[in-house]
């Protein structure tokens, strides 16, 4: 009997079924002409522990296309060439906080702790590799096939295992060479935060891979054209961005009062929008850059993690009725300032100061100003220094997304208002704290209420994109869905990178049952907003009705992660405790999940959605009593959206023939004060998936 068939004959429990796999995976990848003896020898290691440790990772896999016809041409030559090559890409590697985890010969296996820099390091590696053999003949060339997957891994000494490092090394065997192919998951997690271009290679099937793997292939773009995907990849030369390209990283509170970090974050993210009006400039998202905020980052490496150019940076200082704002412009590939300014100021004229830091930029960096954008830019949201200050000060709390921090930040937004009436974007603040607290928190709030503030801040300034996504959500809930659409697509093409706008347009095609819609509009939102919990601990539970099992664990594993975050910076929120109760119990984690729905309703035993979630937790993992606990105690107060709900929602079939269910099917029957205006216009729920439960 081979080696093979004698390993993969033997019986195994659940766990030791991965060591059966981590050993045929020793023979097929890491060592292909391993004696049995080795083989055995790594399987019975694998089997003496009974303890099976994982994690999710970014693995690249790497090989050397004809290393065997290279080494038979010129042996010393070729393994000088390699050794000098690998010497740059372990560097390489190193920068972008990755590690090797084993050698192969003419190849090699790394793993990242974020997935956007193994494909940054993959782009790097491969520009790299062109620079260096761009005097070297042809036929003598070193070319590297990359793939690259993220996945669960078994992780055995300094080693890994399982189906995500099997599918890394696959996909690099169907790159072509000089080429980065990488899976869909891949793809999905990086979204639009590097320059590049993913084809769409559709499904593949991969040798020893059960199911089929969505693929992709990565060329570097330029803002004009995409490199041609129909060319040979080991031609196409990384092309530049030709506009400039910027990070405006958050500037630095030196106020010396830390309640004063929302003016200037408020003054960062009004310089990141002015900018990203110019068609001329290429301007890094505010969710990207404020990732970086007190964290001690090199210019240069901020520059090649980002792909840009320059980075603006600066300080405010905000005391009584001055302010002192001084800002840096460096060029991120020498490192040096080319321009800087410092500017002191009555707080009155912040709004110029504003102004001219963005023409500042715009005059070193030779760009052409559009005279629609000159007047756009030269627009002030208000013309009020202390309606600017309570509007920093909402969205700061907005940005916070908990159910008193949207009280707090509607609070501001009206004090603006009341200030400055013509103030638009503190219209569209309103109608954003709304939206969520209606949407999330079953608050008593008239989507008659969302729609008016909305249809006021567009009057006033038309082109604001969370104006048009709150409209967007407010039409979606009363199923006016063709014109909520519109809005939603309006409120994208003003802003690609507005959470709100991509997290209200999947919640509305999850109501119409566009399920794959929603999932990548939902992905799209977590990609945009790098602590956001919500939308991926919701895309898991889409991805489950999909029958996407692989993609579901990952979102979930991953908005299980940044919940707990939350919980740990908001332990007052009961959101996070909800969601990741029910991604814990998809992961299978039964008692930590359990923990988690324990811990929300204990934070706010009222709330109506933490009851609701925690109930569907309970009827999936058996404790059908509890579950109809929670239903009695939510029903008397619920809408009559919230009814449709338990009427039709799958999580609750278990619990469906229970005795005691009888008595929630004649609590559905009464009527309630609670049956407002929702009763005649509220969102079907689609068969196989939870409605808006928890979304």
């Amino acid at each position: 009997m081979s080696v093979r068939a004698d390993l993969t004959c033997c019986p195994a429990t659940h766990a030791e079924s991965y060591k059966v796999k981590a050993a045929i995976h020793y023979l097929e990848y890491v060592e292909p002409r391993a004696d049995s003896s080795v083989a055995r020898e790594t399987w019975m290691a694998h089997m003496a522990s009974p303890i099976v440790h994982r994690r999710l990772t970014a693995i690249l896999a790497a090989d050397v296309v004809t290393y065997s016809r290279l080494m038979s041409l010129d042996e010393a030559g070729t393994h000088a060439a390699w050794r000098s090559h690998r010497s740059e890409i372990d560097r390489t590697i190193t920068e972008y906080e990755g590690h090797i985890v084993k050698l192969t010969g003419d190849g090699f296996l790394a793993e990242f702790p974020s997935v956007v820099n193994a494909v940054a390091c993959a782009a790097t590696v491969q520009r790299g590799m062109r620079e260096r053999n761009a005097n070297v003949r042809q036929d003598r060339r070193i070319e590297l096939r990359i793939g690259i997957n993220i996945g669960d891994v078994i992780v055995e000494a300094e080693d890994i295992y399982g189906d995500g490092v099997n599918v890394a090394a696959r996909l690099e065997s169907i790159a072509k060479p000089g080429g980065i192919v990488v899976s869909g998951p891949v793809r999905d997690n990086v979204g639009n935060r590097l320059d590049l271009h993913f084809e769409d290679l559709g499904e593949q099937t991969l040798k020893n891979i059960s199911r089929p793997v969505r693929v992709y292939s990565v060329h570097q773009k330029s803002s004009s054209q995409l490199c041609s995907a129909a060319s040979d990849v080991s031609a196409v030369e990384f092309c530049d961005i030709e506009k400039p390209s910027i990070a405006v990283l958050p500037f630095v509170n030196f106020s010396g009062d830390p309640e004063q970090e929302y003016f200037s974050d408020g003054i960062t993210e009004d310089i990141i929008t002015d900018l990203s009006k110019i068609s001329g400039l290429f301007v890094v998202a505010r969710n990207t850059t404020f990732a970086y905020k007190a964290k001690p980052v090199r210019v240069q490496q901020i520059g090649q993690d980002l792909r840009v150019g320059f980075v603006l940076e600066g300080s405010v200082r905000k005391a009584g009725s001055r302010v002192r704002v001084t800002a840096q412009l460096v060029d991120t590939e020498k490192g040096g300032h080319i321009w800087a300014e410092r500017y002191d100021r009555d707080l009155t004229d912040i709004f110029a100061i504003q102004d001219e830091i963005t023409h500042s930029i715009v005059d070193q960096l030779k760009v052409r100003l559009l005279p629609e954008e000159k007047k756009v830019i030269a627009r002030s949201p208000t013309v009020n220094v202390e309606a600017y200050g309570y509007y920093l000060r909402g969205r700061q709390f907005l940005h916070r997304h908990s159910r008193s921090y949207y009280v707090l930040a509607k609070r501001m937004f009206l004090k603006a208002i009341e200030l400055d009436p013509l103030y638009a974007r503190a219209y569209a603040g309103i109608a954003d704290c709304d939206s969520f607290l209606f949407l999330h928190y079953n608050a008593d709030v008239s989507l008659d209420d969302i729609l008016a503030m909305s249809a006021k801040a567009l009057e006033l300034e038309s082109g604001l994109a969370e104006a048009h996504a709150s409209r967007g959500l407010a039409l979606s809930l009363r199923e006016r869905y063709e014109e909520a659409m519109v809005e939603f697509e309006r409120a994208v093409a003003l802003d690609p990178d507005l959470f709100e706008a991509h997290y209200f347009y999947g919640r509305a095609c999850f109501a119409q049952g566009r399920l794959n819609e929603a999932a990548k509009l939902f992905q799209r939102a977590a990609d945009i907003k790098p602590d956001d919990y919500q939308a991926l601990l919701v895309l898991s539970g889409i991805l489950r009705s999909l029958g996407r099992e692989q993609d579901m664990r990952q979102a979930a594993l991953e908005g299980v992660a940044r919940a707990e975050r939350e919980l740990v910076t908001h332990p007052e929120n009961p959101r996070p405790a909800y969601l990741g109760a029910v991604g814990l119990a998809a992961l299978g984690e039964l008692d930590r999940a359990k923990e988690w729905a324990t811990c929300a309703l204990a934070i706010d035993p009222e709330d109506g959605l933490a009851k609701y979630n925690v109930a569907c937790f309970y009827s999936l993992v058996g404790d059908h009593e509890r579950a109809i606990d929670l239903l009695l105690e939510l029903l008397p107060g619920a809408t009559q959206e919230r009814k449709r709900w338990v009427r039709h929602d799958p999580d609750f079939d278990p619990i469906r023939a229970h005795p005691r269910f009888l008595i929630v099917l004649n609590q559905l029957e009464r009527e309630t004060p609670a049956e407002t205006q929702l009763a005649a216009d509220a969102p079907s729920v689609s068969d196989g998936s939870r409605a808006d439960a928890s979304t």
